[in-house]
């Protein structure tokens, strides 16, 4: 039975973790898209150790094809908050042949972040990766434990994972290990939402209903921009919408809607029989495309 909590739990429980990462590890991380979880996550980390800095720095994995909004989201919150971000661009291992860009009509270059991820890891020697997912997006994420080891090749094994009982997080790894650390696992999205208007955070105005360019295929609403396929017959309209979760242009879908702030938008998704990752492209191109993703080292 999944626990359920009130958010002051929700947020005692996730600060408790985020110290225990930084008191069990040498060199933590914190994984930053710009989405609404991350930014919730690094929220948190602000108050864990408020008045001081956060003592890790922020690492965002550029796919270059990310939506301008969030991109100028993330610069201005890094100037606002004085933060330190390393930024990893997938376009730097396309460009020296070490991953292959896709094509065609469902191309993304969602997959090839995880390459780009693994090498930031092993460059900086980041030993511990916090990000925001939460047990309730998706199937493979519901079975990662709060610290989730990887192996000397970034590696996932869902069938070893070690037991974490009464709370107790053990941060001990050998020799090339590292471990992803999700403070938010807990959380639903609703919570996060409630979470973000009681503590009046700041998001990026893609999460809001607004006028885009669009088109449909297999029932989803794409962006239209340079980096996503489209083909000739495929009609590009201009139709309110929004986004709820936020990842890469070629594999994150819009939802219609007329949610223009935050109490629309949690009265929208407390009616919604669509999950939040129902609009994810990537996770469509199989039914355990998320698990093998992460196998591989994914986020």
């Amino acid at each position: 039975m999944p626990k359920v909590l009130p958010l002051n739990a929700l947020e005692a429980e996730a600060i408790y973790i985020i110290r225990e990462v930084v008191a069990q590890f040498e060199k933590p991380v914190l994984l930053f898209s710009g989405g609404k979880d991350s930014i919730t996550l690094l929220h948190l980390a602000r108050k864990a150790f408020f008045p001081a800095r956060i003592p890790f720095p922020l690492l965002h994995v550029d796919t270059g094809h990310n939506f301008p909004e969030t991109i100028d989201f993330r610069d201005e919150l890094v100037a606002k908050y004085d933060l330190d971000l390393i930024v990893a661009h997938v376009q730097d291992n396309i460009d020296a042949g070490i991953v292959k860009e896709e094509t065609g009509r469902y191309s993304s270059r969602n997959q090839l972040q995880t390459q780009t991820l693994l090498d930031a890891i092993e460059e900086h020697g980041f030993d511990a990766c916090m990000g925001g997912a939460r047990r309730d997006e998706e199937k493979a994420r519901a079975k990662e434990r709060i610290f989730s080891v990887r192996n000397d090749f970034g590696e996932w094994d869902e069938k070893n994972q070690r037991p974490e009982l009464f709370d107790l997080l053990n941060g001990m790894i050998e020799l090339g290990q590292n471990v992803r650390c999700f403070p938010i696992s807990n959380w639903t999205e609703l919570d996060v939402w409630n979470y973000i208007r009681s503590e009046k955070i700041e998001i990026p105005s893609i999460y809001y209903a607004h006028e885009r360019s669009v088109f449909e295929r297999d029932g989803l609403i794409w962006s239209d921009s340079p980096h996503v396929y489209r083909d000739d017959h495929e009609e590009v309209a201009i139709r309110w919408v929004r986004f709820r979760t936020v990842g890469d242009m070629s594999c994150t879908a819009a939802v219609a809607s007329t949610a223009i702030d935050i109490d629309t938008v949690i009265e929208e998704i407390s009616g919604s029989t669509i999950s939040e990752r129902g609009a994810r492209i990537d996770d469509k191109r199989s039914e355990a495309a998320m698990e093998t993703r992460k196998q591989q080292g994914y986020f």
